[in-house]
């Protein structure tokens, strides 16, 4: 009898994401925490690659007003090479065209990663600290208390910080 008890616990600890517990509150929070980073990271490449389009587009409107025939430095991949204006330019346009298909590319996939953090909080019912206090006015020590057990009252909250 001890041994069937023992190998069932066996079982159970060892079946990480089963049917029955799932993954544990600090799986779930380490997954949606790096969803999240995730997202972040996406958001600071986007906002480089936008500061990157203002450059050359302030480039590009200074260039335009310039003799084609003059000469003009241009930076690539460390080397500063020297050109006419009227080769700088037409790469110029290339890049900030190809840089705004690259930030469409990346909103669209943190669209997309912004509906699986809101799939994933909604499926394990995760709060973050803060949140849904406006809407609770009155019962601010209620919602505290259910908190730092995760959720009592379903189980299966969890609190993210």
């Amino acid at each position: 009898m001890a041994a069937n008890s023992s190998s069932t616990g066996s079982k159970s600890s060892n079946s990480s994401g089963g049917k029955q517990s799932g993954p544990s509150a600090e799986q779930v929070v380490a997954t949606f925490q790096r969803m999240r980073q995730e997202q972040r990271s996406m958001a600071s490449k986007a906002a480089e690659l936008e500061m990157d389009i203002n450059e050359h587009s302030l480039v590009v409107d200074t260039l335009k007003e310039v003799d084609p025939s003059r000469k003009c430095f241009r930076l690539i991949g460390g080397v500063l090479v020297e050109r006419t204006v009227k080769e700088v330019l037409p790469a110029l346009e290339n890049n900030k065209e190809q840089i705004s298909k690259i930030i469409e590319s990346i909103n669209s996939q943190m669209q997309t990663k912004g509906r699986e953090l809101t799939e994933y909080r909604e499926r394990y019912n995760i709060r973050l600290v803060g949140e849904g206090e406006g809407e609770e006015k009155g019962q601010s020590a209620a919602p505290s208390r259910d908190s730092e057990g995760g959720g009592s009252k379903s189980g299966a909250g969890v609190l993210v910080s």
